[in-house]
């Protein structure tokens, strides 16, 4: 494990275009998200730390917010062959045990990790009703192992933001946890392998 941060897409960026299978049949692409108030992407796996850290809180607001008209999709990018907690079976007994409602896609040949620069996991792109990026980092400032309570402060203010029709803040902080597991060979440039202090 590589200790990461997000490479922080610029801001106004169009979300990258997509069509990855979901981890319990089907197939979801970007323009069947179209339309919403807000788009969040989230680059995420099942055994990393960091995600079972705020794994709950995923749940929750994931739940309060595609109530509100928000559609949000979970990605998994990691090499699954490599880590089999990962695969798409894996997934799926995942998101079930988790009481996950968003959909959660294999993205195996990992080109849509690369397409979002996503780095590590977890890792949080917030598109607006234009699917422009408008927030990207961090969930809160809680990390496995500290004392500060994981409430999602951070991801939830800049929700509430779009949904007002507002700009979220411009000071935003990066997302930190384990890098995405790329296979052999297909590491983008922006991985660095002696990771964030």
């Amino acid at each position: 494990m590589v200790r990461t941060a997000s490479t922080m897409l610029p801001l106004g960026t169009k979300a990258p275009d997509f069509s990855l299978p979901e981890c319990d049949g089907g197939t979801v692409s970007l323009s069947d998200l179209a339309g919403k108030k807000a788009l969040l992407v989230m680059f995420m796996c099942n055994h990393c730390p960091y995600v079972k850290h705020v794994a709950d809180q995923l749940k929750a607001l994931s739940d309060d917010y595609m109530a509100k008209g928000v559609a949000v999709v979970a990605i998994s990018s990691n090499d699954a062959d490599e880590y089999p907690d990962d695969s798409p079976e894996a997934m799926s007994r995942e998101k079930v045990q988790r009481g996950y409602g968003f959909d959660y896609l294999h993205d195996a040949d990992q080109s849509i990790a690369r397409a979002y620069a996503a780095a590590c996991t977890p890792d949080f792109f917030l598109f607006d009703a234009d699917q422009k990026l408008v927030y990207r980092g961090q969930l809160d400032s809680s990390r496995p192992g500290s004392e500060i309570p994981v409430t999602g402060e951070d991801l939830r203010a800049a929700l509430d933001a779009v949904l007002a029709g507002q700009a979220p803040s411009s000071e935003q902080r990066p997302s930190l946890g384990c890098n995405i597991k790329w296979k052999s060979g297909n590491e983008p440039d922006y991985f660095n392998a002696a990771g964030t202090s």
